[in-house]
């Protein structure tokens, strides 16, 4: 049975230098079907002229600029989502980065995901990868046995929706200044499953996730040096969570393979 009651929603919008993109970004939210209560922009101390874009808006948006950054991407991300949130007054929070957009029954369809079943704290829908109008494609994910490798599939950040006490939680463990290659959903992702033993998806494709050569990721091309270091890391960030958490990793094939691909490209480069 579906709860009546009313679900407040915050979207924390996190943005560096996309001044390009935001109008599409903060349009796909105005546009919903299900009224978002408040949306708290964070501009992470970019050099373009992001926040001007935001004048173009009728709906009150909530600014925050953040001016200090440690310049290693993946904690200032961290950073900009926890200002966001202590910012933020809903009970149902959904993630945005400035280069993505939400097609517009996302909310809706997340929401009535929250009502049927108060148990569930954490939510992924399945992501569009985009490049431009006319290269996109729907990216499908599923659920996966974690004998080979310790770590569930996920979605990527945009594609988070979570209630605000599961959230406190996660900051609490996760806002840690360790394993710098280790980002913000991968965490989510492999706390939500320590502590549910499973990944919740929404089955539908909701989040349209920009593709770009300039973004953060794209040095970690698959199966390059970079790509096996931060999969080591991941590993590391893994054993150190499950410990934590009071949590055991069983040795699995994938740690092997990867230690002896590190092993190899950093002694026989």
């Amino acid at each position: 049975m579906i709860s009546k009651k009313k679900l407040i929603t915050s979207v924390i919008v996190v943005n560096y230098n996309n001044q390009k993109r935001i109008r599409r970004c903060i349009n796909s939210l105005i546009k919903q079907t299900y009224k978002i209560d408040e949306i708290i922009f964070v501009d992470d101390n970019s050099s373009d002229n992001s926040l001007s874009e935001l004048r173009n808006f009728k709906k009150k948006i909530i600014k925050i600029k953040i001016t200090k950054k440690t310049n290693i991407p993946s904690y200032d991300q961290m950073n900009a989502y926890y200002r966001g949130f202590n910012k933020s007054k809903g009970n149902v929070i959904f993630f945005l980065d400035s280069d993505d957009y939400f097609k517009i029954n996302k909310v809706k369809t997340a929401i009535k995901y929250f009502k049927k079943d108060n148990k569930v704290n954490l939510i992924f829908d399945k992501p569009i990868i985009y490049f431009n109008k006319k290269k996109f494609y729907k990216y499908n994910l599923k659920n996966r046995g974690t004998v080979f490798t310790p770590w569930p599939r996920f979605s990527p950040q945009s594609c988070i929706s979570i209630r605000r006490n599961y959230l406190k939680k996660i900051f609490r463990n996760l806002n840690i200044k360790k394993y710098p290659t280790v980002w913000f959903d991968f965490r989510i992702a492999f706390q939500s499953y320590i502590d549910y033993k499973k990944i919740n998806f929404i089955n539908r494709h909701l989040t349209y996730y920009q593709q770009s050569s300039s973004s953060a990721s794209s040095k970690y091309a698959r199966f390059s040096k970079n790509w096996w270091k931060r999969r080591k890391e991941a590993h590391n960030f893994v054993k150190y969570l499950s410990k934590k958490n009071d949590r055991n990793v069983k040795s699995n094939l994938d740690e092997l393979i990867t230690n002896t691909f590190n092993f190899i490209l950093n002694n026989y480069d």
